[in-house]
């Protein structure tokens, strides 16, 4: 599915909010790469389960033409500087539901991309056939829990002990979900 763009000023920055095409998907590779290593809030560590060029060509794509998915990218002077997606799903019985998931570089942090990633996914879901986003989000995310709470994510479990951290300990996976429409 595809949105129409929206520009953002916070502090002095300004940005786009815009669905993503396969003309972003060199950028989306090299900016996933560099995310994964700036940041442990992550599932993945810097090169794990990597995404060349031609496979986010095919992501974008399939999530396009999908009515249950939305791919948007977070732009700054014609530099992706953040993403977030909606994965949905064609099984019938889960066909009502997405997976919502952000990141954002580092030296971007503090300039609401992440949460206007969040509530234009919201405005999405609420305006179509979607009646819940999923997500999960580390314990030690504080600021993410938060806003998720802020915006109507309940805790619905917890994975304990889900993610090992490089300070060699263990650590919750929260999951959350928020209804829709």
């Amino acid at each position: 599915m595809r949105v129409e763009q929206k520009i953002f000023k916070v502090k002095h920055l300004e940005y786009i909010i815009r669905s993503a095409n396969g003309d972003d998907a060199k950028q989306l590779s090299q900016l996933r790469l560099q995310i994964d290593g700036e940041t442990e809030n992550l599932d993945r560590e810097q090169g794990e389960a990597y995404i060349d060029e031609l496979e986010f060509v095919n992501i974008i794509k399939n999530d396009t033409e999908s009515i249950s998915s939305l791919f948007l990218i977070a732009e700054v002077n014609g530099v992706i500087v953040g993403f977030s997606r909606c994965a949905g799903n064609k099984l019938k019985r889960t066909a009502h539901k997405v997976e919502f998931g952000v990141c954002v570089l580092k030296a971007y942090w503090g300039f609401s991309i992440g949460k206007n990633l969040l509530i234009e996914s919201i405005h999405w879901a609420d305006s179509s056939d979607i009646k819940k986003i999923n997500l999960s989000v580390l314990e030690t995310n504080a600021k993410a829990l938060k806003l998720y709470e802020k915006y109507g994510f309940e805790v619905e479990g917890v994975l304990k002990k889900d993610k090992l951290l490089s300070d060699g300990q263990y650590y919750d996976t929260i999951l959350m979900g928020k209804f829709c429409g």
